[in-house]
């Protein structure tokens, strides 16, 4: 152990900060409204060997494929004889050695201090779009990896300070927004270059050894620390659960998990779930470590710091070949949006077994990902939408909100409709959609637009046949409910997952899953009802059906 605690401390979280600085850096400097205003970027500072030492307060999906995605590229790296030098810059994007999507654009940069690499500073972001058979490159009818997009190898962008124009220009030519993915990779790599400087100021501070020892202190620190958790918390054993995606027609595929805490250590299990599809929704390893990672550590302590040390008590197997970990090129670019979620939901599943006093009803369990593009491929645009969290031990669920694996905003609507022929019609909370409890769940949102020039739509949702779940006795949230309104009239109700042409005038209608309800819902308090029915966010109906015949005088 490290014996100076203060100058530990320090670095520790002079690290989240420039991990912070670095995601501000990125936003102010964006191109995109994607990264600019949804804030769709996450940036992290990792050890020489690619060890995540701190983290930004970012999108959960990236920051828990961080921890696999920067030691896969390196390894790539390693493989095929290629050495980070000082000033240089690695690029990736491919999902089975990144860990997310092909729209999440990785880039690393080694921290150098005289001749030794001392840290890597990286950050991912989405880039809205990345090429493939539709707009906005998620979803659609494909059934490899390459029709999703271009698919990048850890390839040097920047190499001893010089830009690699070439390779850049080829990229934007490839895709329908090249304004945007020059402008974001620009800003991607400012982000990079702060982090860089921040992190050489610390080491003139406290020295190289110090800012090395404290790093690696740092990962210790929270390997004792999580076990120790796990040991006040007092519960051992293994505690199963089953939940579904939802796939083209009518079909299901399962996700299997198996948790087992012991003293020393937690063993994710997902043997059993479905095979690899032909679908965008196989979800890389590194998503399946971001999202089970991810509902761990809520449950555990929603307030611990989060490093490396934390992965190396927790052990997580997916069969290869399964929709959570799938074998190239097996499509990928909804597993990082909606499988991620799904996996979430499991793993919370499974530990409310073990944890019934910590773990919430399920949150509408989607990103409800639009993306609407130009026919003649000059434009693209890119949003999730909020839904309802669930209801909590003591609390209401949360009303529109972007929920578990992802933590961007919205998109203004003004921003928007200057940057797109899209005109809004709608931005509300959908009422009665919340599932009825002790402690209801959150309301989902409507969004609905017309489009002002043909277009083509692909929605990459869930929720739509399956609701969320409630617990201890909590109801299910409404799930969502899709469509399009026809310039002449006609009503086309779309599934979760479906790409459509749209005309000028016509209009879509994106109605959100509630979250699940926690508790009975007798229990619920009559002047929590009555706020509820004051504010609007219930329905007299509602209140009939899920409560009774209750006074509300």
């Amino acid at each position: 152990m490290y014996r100076d605690r203060i100058t530990v401390e320090v670095i520790r979280n002079a690290l989240i900060y420039v991990s912070e600085e670095m995601g501000i850096a990125l936003r102010n400097t964006a191109y995109s409204p994607n990264i600019r205003d949804r804030l769709d970027h996450t940036c992290a500072v990792l050890t020489f060997n690619g060890e995540l030492v701190a983290q930004a307060e970012h999108i959960p999906v990236h920051i828990g494929s961080m921890a696999v995605g920067v030691k896969n590229t390196l390894e790539y790296l390693d493989k095929e004889g290629v050495e980070l030098g000082k000033g240089d810059i690695v690029i990736v994007n491919d999902p089975y050695i990144a860990g997310t999507h092909l729209n999440d654009i990785t880039l690393v940069k080694p921290v150098y201090w005289g001749n030794r690499i001392i840290g890597l500073v990286a950050n991912k972001a989405h880039h809205v779009d990345i090429g493939g058979s539709v707009p906005g490159s998620i979803g659609g009818d494909v059934e490899t990896l390459m029709d999703e997009g271009i698919v990048i190898k850890p390839s040097k962008l920047v190499e001893e300070g010089v830009f690699n124009k070439a390779l850049v220009e080829s990229l934007a030519g490839r895709v329908r927004t090249p304004r945007y993915l020059k402008g974001d990779l620009m800003a991607q790599v400012a982000a990079l270059h702060l982090g860089e400087k921040r992190i050489l100021e610390l080491v003139e501070k406290y020295g190289v050894e110090a800012f090395i020892e404290s790093m690696m202190e740092t990962l210790d620190y929270i390997e004792r620390y999580t076990v120790n958790r796990v040991r006040n918390l007092g519960v051992y054993g293994r505690y199963t659960a089953i939940d579904h995606m939802e796939l083209p027609g009518e079909e299901l595929a399962n996700i299997n998990v198996a948790v087992e805490i012991s003293r020393e250590k937690i063993d994710i299990d997902f043997h059993g779930s479905s095979g690899e599809v032909p679908y965008p929704v196989n979800a890389v390893y590194g998503v399946t470590v971001a999202a089970s990672t991810y509902a761990l550590k809520s449950v555990i302590d929603p307030d611990m710091p989060i490093n490396h040390g934390f992965y190396r008590i927790v052990d997580i197997k997916a069969d290869k070949g399964s929709i959570v970990n799938p074998i190239p090129p097996s499509p990928v670019s909804g597993g990082n949006v909606e499988t991620t979620q799904r996996i979430a939901d499991v793993v919370f599943k499974a530990l409310a077994e073990a944890y019934p006093d910590r773990v919430p009803a399920a949150s509408c369990g989607t990103m409800n990902n639009i993306m609407i593009g130009g026919i003649d491929n000059t434009w693209a645009f890119y949003e999730t939408i909020g839904g309802g969290s669930g209801g909590r031990p003591g609390l209401d669920g949360v009303d529109g909100i972007h929920t578990n694996m992802t933590n961007t905003l919205n998109t203004p609507i003004e921003v928007v409709e200057r940057e797109y022929p899209i005109l809004f019609l709608r931005y509300e909370l959908r009422p009665d959609s919340c599932g009825a409890g002790e402690y209801r769940g959150g309301l989902g949102i409507t969004r609905a637009f017309k489009v002002r020039e043909p277009a083509i739509l692909t929605i990459m949702a869930e929720r739509v046949k399956l609701r969320p779940w409630g617990l201890r006795g909590g109801l299910e949230g409404l799930p969502g409910n899709h469509y399009i309104v026809r310039r002449g009239g006609e009503t086309v109700i779309l599934p979760s997952k479906a790409t459509v042409r749209l005309e000028p005038g016509d209009e879509v209608y994106i109605n959100t899953p509630g979250g699940g309800g926690y508790g009975i819902p007798s229990k619920r308090e009559i002047n929590m009802i009555r706020n509820d029915l004051e504010e609007g966010k219930i329905t007299i109906e509602y209140v009939r059906k899920y409560y009774g015949d209750v006074s509300l005088v």
